[in-house]
């Protein structure tokens, strides 16, 4: 980098710090937390993207569709769940959330089942999301570090100081404007790769024989039980079904943009918008991966350059010839953008990094606020409750970063961990607030009991997990099938339980809910069952229009 690229770095910076000055007047929790409840589709919708769609995928996705061994496209059949999960959000778990006024949304769970109940299902989204920011900010400090040559701790406190100091100071209103702003830089820098390395392709000679056949597949029938048996359509179909229904709408972090909406419309025009623009932001991502993975194969000096970094900064990785695949991006950044577009690339990094941070920590402050301090008879004065609120802000903060050194040395694409870690979260808190919108049999013995036990026995088979404490159980089960058994093992311990102890049920007295024939026969419905359609069959022919 030179004199331009720290230039563009630090007028976008500062343009940051200065966002988070001007919408720094909030008043109460509906002001810092939800942005006063008066936020549109538009910038709702880029901000739940922005988190989503991060630092691990512009860097971790087209890893895995380039040059992770096993790899390739088959990284879109994650996206075949979104639409119909968006839909199903859309009609059955967004409006009791949004009608009852809640600010973290694990309110609602003690409203009906018991305190034990909202604090079991808080300390697991605290938990997990903090250990899976880490992940995000160790993908950070990876880029940084590879790019400007910095030892790693300075990488991170680079980002996190400045990501911490605006989302203290703005409040929700800052972190989703600062999303959407991030977002569309993320997007113009992911073109400007794509741009850049389809014509150095070309300059090389092109690919003679097209794209390798073996990275060009995306729809595989194996059903993910098994050594190297992974992203099968069934399992990514249902377990990312799941994943994608407990993620945007039972995780506080997505949650709290739609309680932030103007009202129900608002909502699902945001869910609609989520549902048709992420595959194809995520099939950029793939030709970007496919295109510089070629660019790889065909530029000894580049697979060198990479091989070089790996040894320089990953030395455990570089055994036997190995390389660190989520290299392969930062490497082209600086091997072959000119100046100018290296700073603006940097920009495009960071904008993600900090989406995903500002994100995070102020979701965890919400729930860790609103359920730990600020619950029964006895509230907060507003004053009171902004302190403790901005404390919380820079607490989440140090402790994300801190998690960021846990998962410094894993093997696996860092998207692939950070989605590992989710699934054995998100099935039994889906399950919970489903429980809790529709059912008047189990009690919170049953429930506490539901998440506890489908939470442990998820660890147990987690792969992540067991390469993490050096544990090998023998059985390969696909991660992603992990969202799938959280829930049949929740549902089932919940039921049983609640069966055995008869313990008093809380009466469903302002919990019912029903969806009316009306609302299934709505435009957003009907365009997302077309799109979910219509991206299976453009996924099965991907190996013909790409060969």
């Amino acid at each position: 980098m030179n004199w331009l690229d720290y230039s563009i770095v630090a007028v976008y910076i500062l343009f940051f710090l200065g966002m988070g000055n001007f919408f720094k007047n909030n008043k109460n929790s509906n002001d810092y937390f939800l942005g006063g409840r008066s936020m549109g589709w538009f910038p709702l919708s880029l901000s739940t993207m922005a988190t989503q769609l991060s630092a691990i995928s512009f860097i971790s996705a087209p890893a895995f569709v380039g040059l992770k061994l096993g790899g390739g496209m088959k990284w879109l059949t994650f996206e075949f769940a979104v639409p119909i999960a968006m839909m199903f959000i859309m009609l059955f778990v967004i409006p009791p959330l949004f009608r009852s006024g809640v600010v973290s949304i694990y309110e609602f769970v003690e409203r009906r089942f018991s305190t034990s109940t909202r604090m079991i299902l808080s300390v697991v989204f605290q938990i997990s999301r903090a250990l899976g920011t880490g992940v995000m900010v160790y993908t950070i400090a990876i880029i940084l570090q590879a790019v400007l040559d910095i030892d790693y701790i300075y990488t991170i406190l680079i980002i996190s100081v400045i990501t911490i100091v605006y989302s203290w100071q703005g409040g929700m209103k800052a972190v989703v404007w600062g999303d959407a702003i991030q977002m569309i830089i993320l997007f113009g820098g992911l073109i400007v790769c794509l741009v850049y390395g389809w014509n150095l392709l070309q300059e090389a000679g092109g690919l003679e024989q097209g794209f390798p056949a073996e990275r060009l597949q995306v729809i595989d029938f194996n059903l993910g039980i098994g050594e190297n048996q992974e992203y099968g359509f069934w399992p990514m179909l249902i377990g990312g079904f799941f994943l994608y229904v407990s993620y945007y709408g039972c995780d506080q972090t997505q949650a709290q943009r739609m309680l932030s909406a103007k009202n129900e419309k608002t909502i699902r025009q945001l869910l609609l918008a989520n549902g048709l623009l992420r595959f194809p932001v995520v099939l950029v991502y793939c030709l970007m991966g496919l295109i510089i993975g070629s660019l790889v194969t065909i530029a000894p000096d580049f697979l060198g350059d990479i091989a070089a970094t790996t040894q320089k900064y990953f030395p455990e990785a570089a055994v036997n010839g190995g390389v660190k695949a989520d290299l392969m991006i930062p490497v082209f950044i600086i091997k072959y953008l000119p100046h100018g577009f290296i700073g603006i690339l940097m920009v495009a990094i960071l904008s993600a990094a900090m989406s995903s941070l500002s994100s995070t920590i102020n979701s965890l402050s919400a729930v860790s606020v609103e359920d730990f301090f600020n619950r029964g008879s006895k509230k907060l004065e507003d004053k009171k409750y902004m302190f403790i609120s901005k404390m919380a802000v820079v607490f989440w903060g140090i402790v994300c970063i801190a998690f960021s050194f846990l998962f410094g040395g894993s093997k696996s694409a860092v998207i692939e961990i950070i989605n590992a870690i989710g699934s054995v979260f998100y099935g039994p808190v889906l399950v919970t607030f489903l429980l809790a919108f529709f059912s008047k049999k189990v009690n919170h013995i049953g429930m506490n009991a539901g998440i506890i036990t489908a939470v442990l026995i998820n660890l147990i088979f987690s792969k992540t997990i067991q390469e993490l404490f050096h544990i090998d159980l023998g059985f390969d089960v696909f991660w992603i099938w992990l969202n799938f058994t959280g829930v049949i093992i929740a549902l089932v311990v919940a039921y049983v339980v609640s069966a055995i102890t008869k313990a008093p049920v809380k009466s469903s007295e302002g919990f019912e809910f029903k969806v009316r024939r009306s609302d299934l026969h709505t435009k957003e419905v009907y365009i997302l069952l077309v799109f979910f359609v219509a991206i299976l069959i453009f996924s099965y022919f991907v190996p013909q229009i790409f060969s």
